[in-house]
This record gives C-alpha cells, structure tokens and sequence, in this order.
C-alpha cells in the first residue's frame, strides 16, 4: 500500500461509468473525479464503489432511443496528502523518460486548457441527453434548439 498519512481523510477517487446508447455502436465515458472524505483507504473505495453503482441507470434520450449508463469501475483512488486550502496539492502522477515532444503535449496553452476551451460540436457524439431533462427544459421555455449540442457537453 501506498503512504497514507495517518491524518489523512480526503481521497479523490475516478470513477468510469459507460454510456450505451440503442441504435448506436459507439460508446460515451466519462470518467469522474469525485473527492471522497473517508478514515481510511479501505473506507474511500467503498464509498467510491457506491458512487459508482448510485449512477447506474436507464434512460431514454431525445431521439426516443434507450440509453444505459454502467458503472465500469475506478480509474485511480489517491489520497490527498495535505490539507485541504488554497494552493494544496490534491494529486500527483510520476512518469520515467517522458521525451520532449511529450512534455510539449502535456503543456496546454490556456485556451486549450478544459474551463478556457469552447463548447465542442457534439454532431459526432451518440446522443445521452435524457428526453426527462428535454422535456424539463421545454417547460422552462427553453427549445431543444436552445440545448442540443450543448447540454451533453464535457471533456474526453
């Protein structure tokens, strides 16, 4: 096992959960990065592991097909080795003989970084965006015109 300070009680835990989309062979993941406060490690995956299966569920989109969102299991469950504040360290990653060009990728320039970037064109993208949510929308006044291409918005 890792080294978990003995104060520890913050983890942040990547959760993987697949969207199935009827009618369509491609899939949709999104892998979310949830901070989890728990008095050990054991503790933080099993409320991960929830967090993950509380997400499962059907549905059906915009274009009446049916969509299944399953939990497919945790990418990572670190802990946060310091204290929560402005400035802490929440993470880390090491990588060995990483070659310039790679470091080059890995340096975004600010608008390319995900809160600068624009909303991308989702026309290539099954559609997940639940008809409940829509429908909401429209009762709100707002036209699908108005949401679609937006509302499944994210980042792969």
């Amino acid at each position: 096992m890792g080294f978990i300070p003995k104060d520890a009680r913050w983890y942040l835990a990547d959760v993987v959960l697949e969207h199935t989309i009827g009618g369509d062979s491609r899939n949709v993941v999104h892998v979310n990065t949830h901070l989890i406060e728990a008095d050990s490690p054991d503790r933080a995956y099993e409320k991960a592991v929830t967090l993950g299966r509380a997400a499962e569920f059907d549905y059906t989109n915009t274009d009446s097909e049916q969509v299944r969102v399953a939990f497919r299991g945790l990418r990572e469950l670190n802990v946060v080795h310091e204290e929560l504040k402005d400035g802490a360290e929440s993470s880390y990653r090491e990588y060995t003989a990483v070659p310039e060009s790679r470091l080059q990728e890995w340096a975004r320039a600010k608008q390319d970084l995900g809160v600068f970037a624009p909303i991308r064109d989702k026309l290539d993208v099954p559609n997940y965006f639940p008809q409940s949510i829509s429908e909401e929308l429209e009762r709100a006044g707002l036209g699908r015109e108005d949401t679609d291409g937006n509302a499944q918005g994210g980042e792969a």
